[in-house]
Parts: structure tokens; sequence; C-alpha cells
């Protein structure tokens, strides 16, 4: 039985065991600091990664890989599209690395000072020099392979941890007819071994990085969970935040309420919190929170607790080739472009100066556009899909299967204060606390981008020779899963949740560590500016401590 009582001592409690309560965890145990951290989840074996890996793709049984669902994890969707919350989220230990996809990439210069895309979304309080050290730090502390060949990327200051992984063979399919277009492809910074490195193996290819990596080769946060119990600290599973208890001046937080298995609840009191629960479990917990002090919820005085949700949104063309293109024989991505980021306006010829995509001057976000190993559906899915038996099974797979190709890409979000995470008192969890209710929408420029994204897709596509059979626009797009912007970080108190030491502006010793912090969403996966925050965050901690 664990012991789930409360640490009589404490100078951290963090709340939240994924990647950015990982690293603040091991970060300020290793300072010498007594950490607890609550993970709302539980602790999954690594060991049973093998079970959960084959429960993902074998078919006729339960699909649920990291069990989400049900009272624990209800939620309401009452805006213009409905947000699929439960589909790309883990509670546990680990969080969402445990079937993420691994891509780490720094977001550009332009993204901190407001110039990317056509240059309409708000800038950083801080720029890309001041986390450009912890981008390194996460880099290594992750196990990041990658190569210095992205001319759009922002500069580094050291080699990737380990080499890049080679391009794919669908990726040489790609390049000549990039080539013809003028489209510069590069390499994916990968969260994953491309060689042993820090006790993981090298990645063995069992392509099923989402939703589990069997392995241990792709990064998971649970690696640091582990060095912050080695170096002192406490981690408690199965434990949800219920609350956030102020002290009697209501400027500081004096204890986290939560929950166990067995129906108890404590109070676990610290000197210092940090939440890392993620853009839509910590608003929801803030304005929980919410008591005579707070009356619209905990360091929410500015209004914006909940506001400016964004996600990065999914364009997409593919279709079928001619030649085999060994589709799924990868599960990752090994090569994207960046060269639409910053002028995503820019026109589109081949090498005769004809004009297949023309510039535009209109409003756009920035994107960027990825290259799919992955492409069309596997051979299980069309046998189970088809009518066919036996032999006439047989040549219908091998006729249909291994020909598909497709290309990607995340297309920015405006911070909007109208999509935002409120909570929904009449719909309730298993502890009868009101569940997030997500009210999310598109707006013009993000139509109108991923609009573009989909010709430049179809484009490399037509000179590729593809016969295109689907394309994912505005009107049947869906997210990326990339929580952003509900406690956005600024210096105006009144317009900002966090300042830039990533603390409330209305608790003194309440600190976020999250992407809910991003002030704009740009186009990048957001995981390693997440985890360069929380580094950050972790050394602004310690000094207050």
């Amino acid at each position: 039985m664990a012991d789930r009582n409360p640490s009589k001592q404490a100078d951290v409690c963090v709340v939240g065991a994924g990647p950015a309560g990982a690293l603040v965890a091991s970060t300020l145990a290793g300072r010498g600091h007594d950490v607890v951290v609550l993970e709302a989840g539980p602790r999954f074996d690594r060991s049973d990664r093998p079970e959960r890996m084959e429960r993902a793709i074998r078919p006729g049984i339960d699909r649920d890989t990291w069990n989400m669902g049900g009272p624990r994890d209800a939620y309401e969707s009452s805006g213009e599209r409905h947000y699929p919350l439960n589909i790309a989220r883990v509670k546990g230990v680990g969080g969402s690395t445990l079937h993420w996809q691994g891509m780490v990439m720094r977001l550009h210069r332009s993204d901190f000072d407001g110039t990317a895309g056509t240059g309409e979304d708000p800038a950083w309080p801080i720029d890309y020099e001041e986390l450009r050290p912890y981008y390194a730090d996460v880099e290594r502390a992750f196990g990041v392979a990658g190569a210095d060949d992205n001319p759009f990327a922002p500069p580094r200051e050291t080699p990737f941890p380990m080499p890049a992984f080679p391009p794919s063979y669908s990726d040489s399919l790609f390049a000549p007819a990039c080539s013809e277009l003028g489209i510069a492809m590069h390499s994916v910074p990968n969260a994953r071994n491309s060689e042993p490195y820090d006790g993981r193996s090298e990645c063995v290819g069992y392509g099923t990085c989402q939703p589990v990596c069997p392995s241990g080769a792709k990064y998971s946060a649970d690696v640091h969970i582990e060095r912050a119990e080695q170096r002192g600290a406490r981690v408690i599973d199965r434990v949800p935040v219920q609350r956030l208890l102020t002290d009697d001046s209501g400027q500081r937080v004096r204890a986290a309420v939560y929950a166990t298995p067995d129906g108890e609840t404590y109070e676990q009191r610290a000197r210092q919190f940090v939440l890392a629960a993620g853009g839509v479990e910590i608003p929801r917990l803030l304005l929980l929170s919410a008591n005579p002090d707070h009356p619209d919820g905990l360091a929410n005085g500015s209004g914006l607790v909940g506001r400016c949700f964004m996600d990065h949104l999914f364009a997409g063309v593919g279709g079928t080739l001619d030649e085999e293109t060994r589709q799924n024989h990868v599960g990752f991505l090994t090569s994207e472009t960046h060269q639409f980021y910053d002028d995503p306006g820019q026109a589109v010829t081949d090498r005769d100066g004809n004009v297949l995509v023309p510039a535009t001057e209109k409003p756009l976000a920035p994107m960027k556009l990825e290259f799919f190993n992955y492409a069309g559906p596997s051979p299980v899915e069309l046998a189970l899909t088809g009518d066919s038996w036996g032999d006439e099974l047989l040549t219908e797979l091998r006729g249909a299967y291994g020909h598909s190709i497709a290309m990607g890409g995340l297309v920015a979000q405006r911070p909007d204060p109208d999509n935002r995470v409120t909570v929904d008192p009449s719909t309730t969890d298993n502890h009868g606390n009101p569940v997030p209710d997500i009210e999310w929408a598109l707006d013009e420029r993000t139509r109108r981008t991923i609009e573009r994204a989909n010709e430049i897709q179809r484009a490399v596509l037509d000179e590729l020779g593809a016969d295109i059979s689907w394309t994912v626009g505005p009107a049947d797009t869906g997210p990326a899963y990339h929580h952003m912007g509900t406690t956005r970080m600024g210096t105006d108190s009144a317009e900002s949740v966090v300042n830039p030491r990533l603390r409330t502006h209305d608790v003194g010793n309440l600190t976020i560590a999250s992407s809910s912090v991003f002030p704009a969403s740009g186009a990048m996966n957001p995981t390693l500016t997440i985890g360069a925050l929380a580094l950050k965050a972790a050394d602004h901690v310690d000094e207050d401590l």
C-alpha cells in the first residue's frame, strides 16, 4: 500500500508529473530542496509497454492504451467546434510524453518578437536569447537527435546530443519534387535515441511511437521523475489536487488539497508551489480554487485564467503513387520544412518559372510542413474494412498497400479571449468537482493559412505525380492537442496571469510551468519550449527558497 499521507516538511509542491513537473522536481531536488510531486494519475510500469503496444494495434480489443476516460476525465465542449480532449492526453507519471510523437524543435526568434507569419501575434515578454541556454539544457535532458541543417531555425550554441535520424525512403521520393519547386527539406529534431543515450537503447523501429514506445528509446518524463526520486523527491500518484488554499493574507498558497483513492482528503503544505498539469487542468484548478480573496479564481485578477486557449491545427494532403513508398516503416517524421514559417505568403514556382501557388499579402499565420513516413492505412486496417478473404484478400493487399504518400503540417492559432477553458458545474468528476468546458472556434486567419498549406502540399504531390485522394482542410481540420495560452505570460498584470519569471502576478509563491503561459502559439510542437520554461521556472523558484 502506497503512503499517500502528506509530507510534513516540503520546500516545493509540484502539481503534475509530466515533462514540466518532472524537470522542475528533478532540478530542485538536485539542489537540495525537499520536493513533493502530486500526480492525478497512476504510475505505469515500464515493463507493461509491450502489452500496451499490442492493445493499441491488435483489432478487437480495448484500445484505451493509457486508461483515459470515465468520470475522472469527464469534460464538456460547448464551443463552436467540438474539442476531443481525451483523445491525446494522459493522466499519470510521465504525462503526455508517454504517447507523444517526440518532435522537439525550438521556436523561432520571430515567435518571440511577434513577427512570425505576417506579424499579427503578440510578442513574448522574453526573447530567444533568454531561453536559448535552457533550450540547450533541455535537449541534453531529453536526449535529442538532430542536425544543424535547417536554414530557417534560430542559431544554436552546441551540436545536438545525438546525430539526426537519416531521411526515410519516402523522404527520398519527396526530395526531387521539392528541389524542382525550390522548397528546402531539412531534418526533424526528435527526442528519441538514434544511438544509446542516458542508459536507454537506440530506436529499434517498432513504429508505434504513438501511442507507446516499448523500447524506451523515445524520451518520456518518468525518466526525470525517477531521477527526482533518486535525489530525494517524493512522488505521490493517484492524488488529484482538488483546490489550492491561500493563507490569511490571501497573497500566498498555504496548501494543496488532494484526494486519495480510498476517499481521504489531505492538505500538502509547502513554501513554494509549481503548477505543471497542462493547459486545461491548470486553469481548471485555479478556477476551482476561488475564495473570498480571489472570487473569480486564484491568480485571476486579470480575468484571463482559462482565456486565449490555443492549439495547432492540422493541414494535410495525401494519395498514392505508382511506385512503392514503404509507408509505415518509420513511426515518426524525419524531414520537414520551415520555409513558409515566417513568410507563408511566398509564391511557389517550378524551375521553368511557372507559378504553382501565387504569392499573397493576406494576413497568414506561421506554418510548418511535414513529409509523412506513416501515410495511409495499415494492412490490418485494410483487411478488416474489406469484404475479401484468403488469396483474393492477399492480392488486394499487395495492390493497395505500400503506395500511400502524404504531407501534413501545423498552423498557428491566434490568442482569442473567446477561446477558453471554464468549469461546468452541471457535470462533475468522480470527486464532485465541475469538469473543464472547452469553448473553441477557428478564426479566418487560421482558415486561410490551412488553405494555403493545402495549396503548397498539393503542388508538391502534383509534382510527384501522386493520385491525390484526400485533403484535410479548414472544414475538417482537427487539433494537434497542444494546449496553450490559458495562463499567459506578460509584464502587465491586467493583461496576463504570470510574469516573465513564471510567477503569478496575484499570488507570491505560485509558479506555472506549462505551455499555458505561451502568449502566442507559433506553429512548432511545444514540448521543447515547455521543458525550457520548466528549467527557467526551477531557477527562479530556487532563487526564492
